[in-house]
């Protein structure tokens, strides 16, 4: 059993053996950014100021060989080697805000609903205990023995009380788990979610006007999060701009519609990319941007879909304004594979 410092709160966190430094704060409540749990984002990157780990394989784009120099390391894919590891991360009173994620939960496959030419949607009910998450996190989906790897996808809905869970699933040709789940898993089927995991939550305290840009599945973890804030009579204006291709790409336009109807501070703005319609928008959200916005600085952002997709609408909402602290995204990275890496690449140890 090793331990996990946080500095400068002094916490302590066990961590059990073979466990990543990032699965060891989650098991205790803190919220340490992640996103693609797979050393290719970046987002739980942070400072090691003492002790030993395994840093695993991870993508130089997410840390790079200066950054490893400098005592930074991935703690989605670190493992501690030595007795004590102390991060540089979280304040002074740093708390546990985050559920418990759990491994291995049976959930039963109740629904399948075809929400576009190539996003599933799956209707999950729990087979044991109800789990715990907030709006905007994501868990884990997939069947290694099926030769499905185990995926990151966002949970499309606010917690109920029977502990349904939505996840809305984008097929990619070369991608093993979403052919999986769009070709073989049928109503009835038993799989096995772990979480919930992610970061992309805000802050329920902030009373500020709400920005959320969507592209593709991205729509998932908005979709959580701006049902969560209309159940709770949130007053502030939230805008919700949605990016599709063509008129066959959007959905959920039903309960957009029912949304605006309902709640007046509630504005829903599509926008198609490769064709128009009457009665759209078209072109890309970053462009789109200064025309429906002139000011962004009291805002808070949410942006989720690709990488790209996310570069570019933080660009743009900060190019009016936006602060980087009410910013939040959350990018879909593909999922790097277990590898053995030379030795050199794996052992960090810090103060060198």
């Amino acid at each position: 059993m090793q331990k996990i410092k946080l500095h400068p709160s002094g916490r302590e966190v066990e961590c059990h053996g073979g466990d990543t430094v990032l699965a060891a704060l989650e098991r205790a409540g803190y919220a340490l950014p992640n996103n693609c749990r797979a050393g290719a984002c970046g987002e739980c990157k942070v400072k090691v100021l003492s002790g030993q780990f395994d840093q695993g394989m991870v993508l130089d784009m997410a840390l790079s060989q200066e950054e490893r120099k400098q005592g930074y390391g991935l703690m989605c894919m670190a493992k501690p080697l030595s007795p004590e590891l102390v991060i540089e991360w979280g304040t002074e009173d740093a708390k546990p805000k985050l559920f418990p994620p759990r491994e291995n939960q049976r959930f039963v496959l109740i629904d399948r609903i075809a929400r576009t030419p190539s996003i599933l949607e799956l209707h999950l009910r729990p087979v044991g205990q109800v789990m715990r998450y907030w709006p905007g996190q994501y868990v884990t989906l997939g069947d290694e023995r099926a030769g499905a790897p185990l995926r990151c996808y966002s949970i499309a809905n606010a917690p109920r009380t029977d502990g349904e869970i939505v996840l809305q699933i984008t097929r990619v040709d070369d991608g093993k788990t979403s052919r999986w789940a769009h070709d073989n898993l049928r109503l009835g089927d038993v799989v096995k979610v772990s979480g919930p995991y992610g970061t992309f939550i805000g802050d329920l305290s902030v009373d500020s006007p709400v920005l959320c840009l969507a592209s593709g599945s991205g729509l998932a973890p908005i979709l959580a999060l701006a049902e969560a804030a209309l159940r709770r009579g949130y007053r502030r204006p939230v805008t919700l701009m949605f990016s599709a291709r063509t008129e066959a790409d959007l959905y959920d336009t039903g309960l957009m519609q029912f949304w605006e109807t309902k709640h007046r501070n509630f504005s829903y703005k599509p926008s198609l990319t490769r064709e128009k319609r009457d009665g759209r928008l078209h072109g890309r959200l970053p462009e789109l941007l200064p025309q429906a916005f002139k000011d962004l600085s009291a805002h808070s952002v949410f942006v989720a879909g690709n990488p790209e997709f996310v570069t570019a609408c933080v660009a743009a909402a900060k190019a009016l304004g936006a602060r980087e602290e009410m910013i939040h995204t959350e990018g879909y990275f593909a999922q790097a594979q277990p590898e053995t890496a030379p030795a050199s690449q794996l052992v960090g140890t810090w103060p060198t």
